[in-house]
């Protein structure tokens, strides 16, 4: 598999899927899930990207890239909104435009830049390692208290 083109495939499925405001989400595979879907063809081959999740102010979920059907890369990600007020807040103003610029600095496109502000939002996403094995935590602070906390870690499927 190469690595560059999981990249680009990755920067472009997500901001096609959740953190585009107005993408669809799919019909859910799993019980009360939220699920998202992205295809393309890329040299030939076949990429899905599947994003489902469960939950709200708190929420699980799983990220899987498909080539010609055989999963190739995944995550799992726990997310917990510290103050249940603002999390309808918190993602419009800072979560989704983060994510929106996955890809613009050399963070791995996992989630989203190293730094994001909007208003009296900070965003920041920390990683290590890369796209083969990761480890990261996302946050978002309101006028500097942290209202936002997300653990991911994945990497390779073989």
């Amino acid at each position: 598999m190469n690595i560059e083109e999981l990249k680009e495939f990755l920067v472009k499925a997500k901001k096609s899927t959740y953190a585009n405001i107005n993408a669809p989400k799919i019909a859910s595979k799993r019980l009360d899930s939220k699920d998202y879907e992205y295809e393309e063809i890329n040299n030939g081959n076949k990429y899905t990207y599947h994003d489902t999740y469960f939950g709200g102010i708190n929420f699980m979920g799983e990220e899987i890239v498909y080539i010609n059907d055989l999963p190739v890369w995944g995550m799992n990600y726990y997310g917990v909104t510290i103050d249940s007020n603002l999390s309808e807040e918190a993602m419009d103003k800072a979560l989704r435009p983060a994510l929106m610029q996955v890809g613009t600095d050399n963070t791995i496109p996992v989630r989203g830049p190293k730094k994001y502000t909007n208003e009296e939002y900070l965003y920041s996403f920390t990683c290590n390692d890369g796209l083969d094995k990761f480890q990261g935590t996302e946050q978002i602070k309101k006028n500097d208290e942290l209202v936002y906390e997300l653990h991911c870690h994945g990497g390779l499927i073989k």
